[in-house]
Order: structure tokens, then sequence, then C-alpha cells
């Protein structure tokens, strides 16, 4: 039976090629054009499991799907980092000069925004996604009109590629993570990574004193976010990654800072994909 992944994105999205480069099994891909479309997938039980960008090496981390993961209790069960390749495609037979209109997801335009810059006669135009904007190109016809999307799109919708690696930082990656609604899939003598979330107490030094048992618990902090607490003002929840070397460092740390924070939550253990 073919496990249903639902995607941000259609067939030729940077989304898609990370759930075929994830998972060995047949799959069933799920287009959704929005991140809540994609989390409704999973709530509704359309989709067994689901892939999400949660933050890329130039534009940062996407914080709206940290609330996702957090209010609708998905669980993070491994992670994928994939090499951005930015590409600019349009129909056949036009010069980059012929293009009034770029149309692309808003962090895809952002990541070209120096590349762009040396053509002001064109036009950047937010849409929701990078293969469903090249789609639409073939599907229309629409000349003077070009999407930035990966090579495959390029080739999945016949487009000519009028410049490729366009992105400004050539080291391009966005991690991933892939989630579902039940807890963590993977044995224990795999884990080295988790994903938790934390409120801690507005006094002095709390952080830092938090960060230093982590510290001398054997802890390797790759990744710390702060997003306000909406019902109570001038209040931080804490969403954090760590590394580590043996499973028992982080079960020892994890007893510790239960009892030193507020609403302390796992949102993922699972395996470091920078291994």
């Amino acid at each position: 039976m073919e496990t249903k992944i639902a995607i941000q994105g259609i067939k030729g999205s940077f989304h898609h090629q990370v759930a075929k480069a994830y998972f060995d099994e047949a799959i069933q891909l799920e287009e959704c054009l929005s991140f809540p479309d994609l989390v409704k997938s999973l709530n509704d039980k359309v989709s067994d499991k689901a892939v999400m960008a949660l933050e890329n090496s130039i534009a940062g981390s996407i914080i709206p799907n940290y609330a996702l993961i957090d209010k609708h209790d998905l669980h993070i069960i491994g992670e994928y980092y994939l090499g951005i390749n930015m590409t600019l495609m349009a129909l056949k037979g036009q010069s980059i000069m012929e293009i009034r209109e770029v149309h692309s997801h808003p962090i895809a335009l952002l990541q070209c925004a120096v590349f762009f810059s040396q053509y002001p006669h064109i036009k950047l135009v937010e849409s929701v996604d990078t293969a469903e904007t090249a789609q639409r190109i073939r599907e229309e016809q629409l000349k003077g009109i070009a999407a930035v999307a990966s090579p495959i799109a390029a080739h999945m919708y016949d487009l000519e590629v009028l410049a490729s690696e366009i992105h400004t930082i050539k080291s391009n990656t966005t991690r991933f993570v892939i989630l579902q609604k039940t807890n963590s899939v993977v044995s224990k003598e795999f884990i080295n990574k988790a994903s938790l979330k934390f409120e801690l107490e507005d006094k002095e030094g709390t952080l830092a004193t938090l960060l230093n048992v982590m510290k001398d618990c054997g802890l390797n902090l790759t990744k710390i976010q702060s997003m306000p607490v909406i019902e109570t003002p001038w209040s931080y929840s804490f969403f954090v990654d760590t590394t580590f070397a043996a499973y028992e460092n982080y079960e020892k740390a994890k007893s510790v800072l239960t009892l030193m924070t507020r609403n302390f939550k796992i949102l993922g253990e699972y395996q470091n994909g920078r291994l």
C-alpha cells in the first residue's frame, strides 16, 4: 500500500524533490497549495505524513510553520536538507529582455533579489508555489511571464531555462521536516536530534542558566527561535533544536528542562539529517 505524503506545492516543487529523496517506499502525493492546507491534510487523515519547509540558509526561519506544528500537535520524525537551485524559466523562444513579470513564491523571489536588480523592467509578483507558477505558464501559454522554480519544474512543464542558479548566495539550502500526527517512529539508538518548545519565567539569567544545563549534559544547541505568547503580552516561547552523541545525555537534560521551564513540549525526536 502506498504511503500518502502531503507536500506544499505540486509535482516539480522543492517539496516534491524532498518527498522523492526521503522516502524509499512507493508514495502517493497529496498536493497542497498552502501550509495550513498541508496540516489539514494530516489532521483529516487524508495523508499519512507530510513534508514541510522550516528554514532556509538565506531567508531564515519560516516562523508561521513553527506555530502550525505546535498548535496542531504534529510530530517531527525526520529532516532533510536540500540544496536549492533557483532557475528562471519561461515559454520557449523568449529572451530575458522580453519578460515583463516574474512570478514565484515570495521566499524564492527574496533569495534572487540581487539577480533581479539587474533587470528593473521586470515586475516581481508573489504566488503560492514555484512549480504551480511554471505549470500555469505552460497551460495558459503565458508569454512575457517567467517563473522562478527548480530545474525539475522546467523539465516537467517543458519551459526554457533563461538563467540558472540565480539565487544570491550559492550555498542555498533549505531544511525540510517530515511530519506525522503520532510520535516518533525512530528507534532510540538512531535518535541524535530533538526539537523542543518551552516557556521561561521573565527573570534575569534564566535562559543563560538553561543553556548551561544543556551544555553540561552534552547537548549541542543548533537552533533557537523565540515567538511571542499571544495570550500573555511580552512573554515568549522558545523553539530549540539540539543534537547529542548519546540518547542518555538527552534524557538527562530533558528531565532537568522539564523542571526548569513552563509548558515543556517535545516536537520531535529523530535522526540528524546533516550527518
